[in-house]
């Protein structure tokens, strides 16, 4: 998403980009929801788990092998290895990047020239897909824990900041590093220490819990300056 914010010319491609990315949404989203529906269609004993629960995630892999001749099976595969890939490498690119460039460069190590911010960034995509491949070898047993897991985190961190940085001058850093801490903490804590059931509701509970946290800790922490905060909102001026 910031990488798309970057990549804006002008009002009118933010227009577009709104229809756009609407249309997207609903045919995603409801793709999503018909496919859990019709689903219920497909229902034979494959799709249960020895001790009679449904297993969820051989729901799709079922109604592919039932319904649909072995080539389009193979262009499903191969779409969602192409998805998964992309995915991969979009987001190990953009942590490796944003980590040096945004948070290790002049702040932690100064004086970082270009080849060196180079090597950190390889070595830093090494490393995610390193974390990757350990928890693909033992994943969740329900693909939608996995996701609740990592969109929590993120939501749990950025979606407060995100949403009130938008709107309010009265945002401070501390604030947001209080709402990172706590969104990423409470989510990767729970794995190991299971105090929530479910990470879905654990990803819930850590965006809740952080648009209360951004207004508190920001009435009663160091604000930025007038000048710099009218400086940043003077686009709305327009």
């Amino acid at each position: 998403m910031v990488h798309k914010f970057y990549a804006i010319k002008d009002e009118q491609a933010v227009k577009t980009g709104t229809i756009i990315s609407t249309l997207f949404a609903v045919i995603v989203s409801g793709g999503c929801y018909f496919l859990g529906g019709f689903g219920r269609l497909f229902d034979s004993s494959a799709i249960y788990s020895a001790d009679g629960s449904v297993a969820y995630d051989a729901i799709v892999p079922h109604f592919l092998e039932t319904a649909l001749p072995d080539v389009l099976i193979a262009v499903v595969i191969m779409l969602v290895l192409s998805a998964s890939m992309s995915t991969l490498s979009s987001l190990v690119l953009t942590s490796s990047s944003t980590l040096t460039i945004d948070f290790l460069k002049d702040s932690i190590i100064k004086d970082m020239n270009e080849k060196k911010q180079v090597l950190i960034m390889r070595l830093l995509i090494v490393f995610f897909i390193v974390i990757s491949v350990v928890i693909a070898l033992d994943p969740p047993t329900f693909i939608a824990q996995l996701m609740g897991i990592s969109w929590g985190a993120l939501a749990g961190a950025f979606l407060a900041p995100f949403m009130y940085g938008l709107y309010w001058k009265g945002v401070t850093k501390l604030s947001v590093w209080v709402c990172f801490i706590y969104g990423v903490g409470l989510t990767v804590s729970n794995i190991y220490l299971k105090f929530i059931a479910s990470p879905i509701n654990a990803g819930t509970i850590a965006m809740v819990g952080g648009l209360i946290l951004v207004p508190i800790v920001s009435l009663i922490t160091p604000k930025f300056e007038k000048a710099f905060t009218d400086g940043i909102f003077k686009c709305y001026d327009k």
